[in-house]
C-alpha cells in the first residue's frame, strides 16, 4: 500500500475510534474490544508510518511529527491499560475532586486528539510534498482548481 494511503488511513481509523467511544451504549464488552483492536491498529500504523517516512526524503519536520505521533500512541496505549485495570480508581485528589483514574482518562482523550491532529498534519504535509505542491505559488485571492493528472500517471 502506498505511504500516503496509510497516512490517511490512520486518520480515518482514529476518527472511527472517536465515533466508537461516543456510542451511547453503556458497558458493552464488544465495543471495548473493538476500541482496543482499533487502538492497536493505530499504534502499529503510527510506528509503521514513521518508519516508512524516515526512509523517504520528506522534510525533517514531517518525520519528527510522525515520530512524536508514534510516541503519543504509546502513551495512549499505556494509559488505556491503566484505565482498563482501573488503576487509581479509589484515589481522589482532594483539591481537584477527581480520581487518578479520571486524570488518566482525561489525558488518554487529550492524547487521542493530539494523535488525530498530528496524523492529519503528517498526511497532508507528506501528500503536498510528494506532489511537489510547495514548488508552485498561487495568486493571492484565488483558489486554483486541482490539476488534472497526466494520462498514465499513478500506474506503478
Amino acid at each position: 500500500m502506498k505511504l500516503w494511503m496509510l497516512l490517511y488511513a490512520m486518520i480515518w481509523i482514529a476518527f472511527l475510534e472517536f465515533l466508537l467511544v461516543m456510542t451511547p451504549v453503556q458497558d458493552s464488552t464488544v465495543l471495548v474490544y473493538v476500541h482496543v483492536v482499533l487502538g492497536i491498529v493505530i499504534l502499529v500504523l503510527a510506528f509503521y508510518n514513521a518508519r516508512r517516512l524516515v526512509q523517504t526524503t520528506a522534510p525533517a519536520r514531517v518525520k519528527r511529527i510522525a515520530q512524536s505521533t508514534a510516541q503519543l500512541a504509546v502513551v495512549a496505549a499505556i494509559l488505556g491499560l491503566l484505565i482498563r485495570f482501573e488503576v487509581g480508581g479509589g484515589s481522589v485528589i482532594p483539591l481537584l475532586n477527581i480520581s487518578i483514574l479520571g486524570i488518566f482518562l482525561f489525558v488518554h482523550v487529550v492524547n487521542a486528539f493530539a494523535i488525530i491532529t498530528q496524523a492529519a498534519a503528517v498526511a497532508i504535509a507528506y501528500d503536498m510534498w510528494e506532489d511537489k505542491e510547495f514548488d508552485k505559488e498561487t495568486e493571492p485571492g484565488s483558489v486554483p482548481p486541482r490539476p488534472m493528472p497526466s494520462p498514465g500517471a499513478g500506474k506503478t
